[in-house]
């Protein structure tokens, strides 16, 4: 087992900042090169506390801001223009990215691709949800509506 402290968010391990525990064979192959964590070290408490700080300062600032935001989110469609043959197949899928420009596109707000999450591949047209990380105890369900580009 490997002591590692996240960079970044992981799902199912932790938040940037956490000290986890990992089997040694991801923290080596995985998570350090892929910029996910560090190493842990005795001197690398003031490291933690750097990232806490800035993962503080990304957050969306109150519970009451996420909420409205999941509100405005979960009101509204978003529509998705991406690349599609003829019978509705995407060339490639949908990528976060592409679903947190859309969102800011929509005037919805600002999203971290990061915080989005579906449940499978988006590879067809059609209607399709995805989840998005508000807050620590809170998530959106968008909908999205993925229409083949003219």
């Amino acid at each position: 087992m490997a002591k590692v402290i996240l960079t970044h968010e992981v799902t199912g391990l932790g938040a940037a900042g956490d000290v986890v525990e990992v089997k040694s064979g991801y923290a080596r192959n995985y998570l350090v090169p892929q910029g996910f964590a560090v190493s842990w070290s005795r001197g690398g408490q003031k490291q933690v506390e750097q990232i806490k700080a800035a993962r503080v300062a990304r957050e969306l600032h109150s519970l009451e801001d996420a909420q409205a935001l999941k509100k405005a989110l979960e009101s509204t469609k978003v529509k998705l223009s991406v690349k599609a043959g003829s019978e509705g197949r995407l060339f490639g899928s949908v990528k976060t990215a592409d679903v947190a420009a859309a969102v800011s596109a929509a005037g919805l707000g600002e999203v971290d691709k990061r915080k989005i999450e579906f449940t499978s591949p988006i590879k067809s047209t059609g209607e399709h949800e995805a989840t998005v990380r508000l807050h620590d105890e809170l998530s959106a369900t968008i909908t999205l509506q993925v229409v083949a580009a003219k």
